[in-house]
């Protein structure tokens, strides 16, 4: 007879002030013993994964979400969760912080966006469940426009600029960058100029989903190379 439980956990990534951030937890299940780890929860029996992964987050980190995507399912280690066997199907979501106001309620004491590079020891498997995160982010920011989900709707060009940069970990050329990202014909120059603390004042950029989506069906193919 089976006795497995299923979880979802989410690999939250957050861009702000240049840095990549996941959205942790610190959960305390009535022992001394207190840790980080990532949103996350059993799915209740009559709720879809993706509607569970959307309630864990709401209910432990105040956080919703427009971007989800299922990443990866962990199981093959049998003793991941010590206290039962526990699959768990983690998701990775992408978010703008600026405008998210965190809480923690249900089983979470403390929540907080974590820089990547500060990460420290998690709870079970969530540290690869991270690793598995940034795998998917690097590769799929190079051929789907998932970058914008990580900024404000409006944002300076520079802004996207050094979030590729970040993410990617590589120099960029920032005028090829610019001139291939433009001639996508994704991107709308704006009325609103910002002063800029060094250089000249600079127009804010947004991105056309409803353009993208037009230009998908007819066979665009979104495409970012670096050497």
């Amino acid at each position: 007879m089976q006795n497995i439980k299923i979880a979802v956990d989410a690999v939250v990534f957050g861009y702000q002030n240049n840095t990549l951030h996941v959205l942790l937890i610190r959960q305390k299940f009535g022992s001394e013993n207190s840790y980080w780890a990532l949103p996350g929860g059993l799915v209740k029996e009559e709720e879809s994964l993706i509607d569970a992964v959307k309630r864990e987050l709401k209910e432990e980190t105040n956080v919703a979400v427009n971007y989800l995507e299922q990443l990866y399912t962990f199981g093959d280690d049998i003793a991941r969760d010590s206290r039962n066997r526990v699959i768990s199907v983690a998701y990775m979501a992408l978010v703008d912080p600026s405008k998210l106001f965190l809480k923690a309620d249900t089983d979470a004491d403390e929540v907080a966006w974590v820089p990547v590079s500060k990460i420290p020891n998690l709870a079970f498997d969530h540290n690869l469940m991270v690793e598995k995160g940034l795998e998917r982010l690097k590769a799929k920011l190079t051929y789907q426009p998932i970058g914008f989900d990580l900024l404000p709707p409006e944002f300076l060009f520079s802004e996207l600029e050094n979030l590729y940069a970040t993410i990617l970990q590589k120099e960029i050329d920032r005028r090829n960058f610019r001139k291939k990202m433009l001639s996508f014909g994704i991107l709308e120059e704006t009325e609103t100029i910002v002063m800029q603390k060094a250089g000249r004042p600079a127009k804010l950029f947004r991105f056309n989903t409803a353009e993208y989506n037009q230009l998908v069906k007819e066979g665009f193919h979104f495409e970012i190379k670096f050497a």
